[in-house]
């Protein structure tokens, strides 16, 4: 866990009252540090964490009073739905944005449910995520425009056709064929997700049946096919 940054606000002539408080939640090292760089550009804006799994990022949230965490949604344990629900329920008052490579369609309505307050896809531009932080900052959400454009048409009662069979499944199931797809194996699947190798078997059996795949070959070859897609 880093929970220093490069420079504290005082160093860049701001006071550490007004200064917008960041902590970042990647599983990627090197995707954190240049997050940290173009974020830090901003003068008012300072990264007083780094975390690469859940564990470590409520930690950081419960000990460095961050105004808004940015996180993605494939950490080394845990995940960020979690996350993100678990700092909608404990500290309200911090906005969460997510920053992934996952499709939006799949993830960001998701994301919305759990607390968050902005989706950002990791293939846009990158000062994307500082608009996407001023906007949230300034009370609003942050979102594609055909993620709204779900959102109110789902709002309004309107019945959407689904574009993928992923879209029946729950954040867990839909985590676990995630997992399966990046290779890992029912054990380590338990493991990262403090579950029992049962429990995880459990899933995979309802993967099959909403997927309809007729064994845990042609499961395995659609999550390796949807990861190397989503990559």
């Amino acid at each position: 866990m880093n929970a220093t940054t490069k420079r504290e606000p005082e160093q860049r002539g701001l006071s550490a009252a007004r200064a917008t408080r960041v902590i970042i939640v990647d599983d990627h090292e090197l995707l954190r540090q240049g997050l940290t760089e173009l974020l830090e550009n901003e003068p008012d804006i300072v990264v007083c964490g780094q975390a690469a799994g859940e564990a470590e990022a409520m930690l950081l949230v419960r000990t460095m009073n961050p105004l808004v965490v940015i996180v993605d949604l494939s950490l080394k344990d845990g995940n960020g739905i979690n996350v993100i629900k678990r700092i909608a329920s404990s500290y309200p008052h911090v906005k969460s944005i997510v920053s992934s490579m996952y499709d939006d369609a799949l993830y960001a309505e998701r994301a919305l449910r759990a607390g968050a307050a902005g989706y950002v896809n990791k293939q846009q531009p990158a000062r994307t995520i500082i608009d996407a932080l001023r906007q949230v900052l300034d009370g609003g959400l942050y979102f594609s425009p055909n993620i709204t454009d779900r959102v109110l048409r789902r709002a309004a009662g309107e019945k959407l056709s689904q574009q993928s069979p992923l879209e029946t499944l729950s954040n867990r199931e839909l985590e676990v064929f995630q997992r399966i797809g990046q290779g890992q194996t029912t054990r380590q699947i338990a493991q990262q997700l403090h579950l029992s190798p049962r429990t995880v078997e459990t899933y995979r059996e309802r993967l099959k049946t909403k997927l309809k795949c007729e064994n845990a070959s042609e499961l395995n070859r659609q999550a390796v096919r949807w990861a190397l897609e989503e990559r």
